[in-house]
Order: structure tokens, then C-alpha cells, then sequence
């Protein structure tokens, strides 16, 4: 079976690749391309991708894509853009993140009545952080105005390393874990280590890998062969080191891309490739994986309210946050929409969704197939609408500065 899974995967991949650009003009992502191949060849329907992967090792390859996406789209950020655009991601971070908890918890005890009031706040911080994964049509798209692509990388960047310590809190309250100083301590604990240390990892990892590799490339050390590496082990070293000392392996990685970035600039382009092709050859696998294995047991206990939660976080209790603290900025209204639709669901609320599953809360099952359902929902949701979408913005503004 193990020769039979190998040989599965690898056709798909293949037939992937050769066909990636033509997909690619067209609105269904690569995501529901990966998902939907699982979900068909997985026990549910054909039954023949058997494949033997447990929660953790889900876990595990769901953290390298992530970690490996953050640091490339962080490396890749126009730091210039983002200066002058700080403000929006600002806001989005440290005022419409707690919103959207807020009325994600708010919504929850309308909707759910099985589950305790830290239950349904584990969930609406599960469901809080978007994933820079899913949104990369989007950040990358250059028909999108550079400052909503910069504001939206840097938000799916850090937001899912904020959640964590936001995410433990709960969980250790829900534990009945008790702690000197109450859980007003306990929180700026939990933040401090995680942001902390993962800001140290990113700035001696990141800063000592730049310069090794630019007195290298000096010297010209580095081979063709080996120049495929030095990126994928920066990001997965950041984001390792920082776990290891108990920080924010997300936060390491993203703000150590954004780091190699600035002091690696005039070599980046040459390493960039191979890294960004990794970390889209570990999407493929996550996702033929979640379709596989995860998919068809959350399909099978889907219930109207999970389904109901499941629209409104991405509708709701995403969009009016967003809409909300984008007030009084230059945006129009329908950047602001566009900004708060945006906001897919995937990697981040995986990790989050396994690390509650071994904490068996006595309404875990229902949490994790929320959570199942909102990436489901996401996936085909975002990525139908990214294409059409941002050509409807790009023709608008077009439009409106031609008015002009």
C-alpha cells in the first residue's frame, strides 16, 4: 500500500505541475485542485489513497508549510509599500483581530449551545488568524494595490503567532490550570515568551544566516546544486529553534523572512525560487492529506450549526471587524470588502485545531469539525472568488481613476 500511496501521489503531483499554469488562469485554486483529489481517491469515495497519517503528523507538515510560506512571502515583501502603509496592518493586528475573537465568541454562544464559554472562545481564536497560504493569488496578484497586498501579507503573518498565546490561555483556563498573579499574568506570560522569543530566533537566525550567505556569495562558495537550500533552512530553523525555546515558531518565521529580505536583497532572487516551490510542493501534500483523512469524517458529522458558524466566520465575523477598523482610512468601500473577504481560513486553524484535540475537551469534537467545516468552506469559497474578484477591484479602480 505504501508503493501504491507513493505512486498515486507522485502522478498527481506530476500531472500538477505540467498543468499548473493553465490552472492557475482559472478560478479554481490550487487548494481545491489538492483537496478535492484527496477527498476522491481517499476511504470516503474510491478508497485508494490509503494514506496512515495521524493527527500529529498532520500537525507537523501543516507547521513546515506554514512556517516555509511566511518566511518566503515575508522575503518578498516590498518593505517600502509597507512603511508607508504601516497603519492598516496595525490596525488589523491590534484592533480587528481581538474584534473578530470578540464577536466570534459572541456569535458562538448564539449558535452553539453544547459547548462552555471557554470552549466556544477556543473556537473563535482557532478561527481568528488567516492563512498567508491560501491568500498567496491574492498578496501576490499585482493587479491588487500594493498597499492592501502588503497589509494583507503582513496581517496573515503575524496574526496566526498572536493567536497562540491568546489560544493557551484559554485552554490553560479550561484546564483549571492555576497560576501566581490570576490569568491576567498568565496571559502576558504567555504573549511575552511566545512574541519574544520568537522575535530573538528570527533576529539571530535570520540575521546570521543573511550574512554567511552574502560573505559567501562573495567568495563564491555557493554551487548551483546547493543554492536551492539556504532559504527552506532559514525558514524551517526559525521556526524549529523558536518552538524548541517555547516561542512562536510563526512569528520567527515570518519576521525572519522579512529580515532576510532587507539584508539579503541583492542576492534574494536567485534563492526565492526553489524555497517557494517547496513550500507549494508541502501545500500539495497538506491538502491532498486534509482532503484524504480529515474531510470525510467531518463531512459525515456535520450538523446546521456548524455549517451556520462555519459561513458567518468568514463572513461576519471576519468582514465587519475589518470593515470596522479600516474607518477613516484612504480605502474605498469596496477595498475594505475586498480586504475583509479575504481572509481565508486554513494551515494556522489546522495546527490550532489538532493542538485542541489533544487537550480532550469534553466538546473537542464539535470544535474540530467547526474548525474542518470553516477550511472546507474557505477553500473552495476563497479560492473561487480570488481571480474574479481581484479582476472586479482592479477594473473598479481603473475605472474610478480614469473618472478622476
Amino acid at each position: 500500500m505504501v508503493y501504491t500511496n507513493l505512486a498515486l501521489l507522485t502522478a498527481f503531483a506530476y500531472l500538477y505541475s505540467v498543468t499548473s499554469g493553465r490552472l492557475e488562469r482559472t478560478p479554481v485554486s490550487g487548494a481545491i485542485v489538492f483537496t478535492a483529489f484527496g477527498l476522491i481517491v481517499g476511504p470516503l469515495c474510491l478508497g485508494l489513497l490509503d494514506l496512515d497519517v495521524d493527527a500529529e503528523g498532520l500537525r507537523s507538515i501543516a507547521e513546515l508549510t506554514l512556517a516555509l510560506v511566511l518566511f518566503t512571502d515575508a522575503a518578498n515583501a516590498d518593505l517600502r509599500v509597507l512603511k508607508q502603509g504601516i497603519g492598516i496592518p496595525q490596525r488589523l493586528l491590534l484592533i480587528g483581530l481581538p474584534l473578530t475573537i470578540l464577536l466570534g465568541f459572541g456569535v458562538g454562544t448564539l449558535v452553539f449551545d453544547g459547548l462552555t464559554l471557554l470552549e466556544i472562545a477556543i473556537l473563535a481564536t482557532m478561527l481568528a488568524p488567516t492563512d498567508a497560504a491560501l491568500g498567496k493569488a491574492v498578496v501576490t496578484n499585482e493587479s491588487v494595490p500594493a498597499g492592501a497586498r502588503e497589509s494583507l501579507n503582513v496581517e496573515s503573518g503575524l496574526n496566526d503567532g498572536i493567536c497562540v498565546p491568546i489560544l493557551f490561555l484559554f485552554l490553560a483556563l479550561a484546564a483549571g490550570a492555576e497560576t501566581q498573579g490570576g490569568p491576567a499574568m498568565l496571559a502576558l506570560k504567555l504573549v511575552a515568551q511566545e512574541i519574544g522569543i520568537g522575535l530573538a530566533v528570527a533576529l539571530g537566525v535570520a540575521g546570521l544566516g543573511s550574512w554567511l550567505l552574502r560573505f559567501s556569495e562573495r567568495r563564491g562558495w555557493v554551487t548551483e546544486t546547493w543554492r536551492q537550500l539556504p532559504v527552506v533552512t532559514l525558514a524551517v530553523g526559525c521556526f524549529a529553534l523558536a518552538q524548541a525555546l517555547g516561542g512562536s515558531g510563526f512569528i520567527a518565521a515570518f519576521a525572519g523572512g522579512l529580515l532576510f529580505g532587507w539584508l539579503a536583497r541583492t542576492h534574494k532572487p536567485a534563492y526565492m525560487l526553489a524555497a517557494e516551490g517547496t513550500g507549494d510542493t508541502l501545500a500539495l501534500l497538506t491538502w491532498v492529506i486534509f482532503g484524504a483523512v480529515v474531510v470525510g469524517h467531518g463531512i459525515e458529522a456535520l450538523t446546521w450549526q456548524v455549517g451556520l458558524y462555519a459561513l458567518l466566520s468568514l463572513t461576519v465575523i471576519r468582514m465587519l471587524p475589518v470593515f470596522m477598523v479600516l474607518a477613516g482610512t484612504d480605502l474605498r468601500p469596496d477595498e475594505k470588502l475586498f480586504m475583509g473577504w479575504f481572509g481565508p481560513r486554513g494551515l494556522a486553524s489546522i495546527v490550532f485545531g489538532v493542538i485542541v484535540l489533544n487537550e480532550h475537551l469534553p466538546g473537542g469534537n464539535t470544535l474540530t469539525i467547526t474548525v474542518v467545516s470553516t477550511i472546507l468552506l474557505s477553500i473552495v469559497a476563497h479560492g473561487l472568488s480570488a481571480n474574479p474578484l481581484v479582476g472586479v477591484l482592479a477594473a473598479r479602480l481603473k475605472h474610478g481613476s480614469v473618472g478622476n
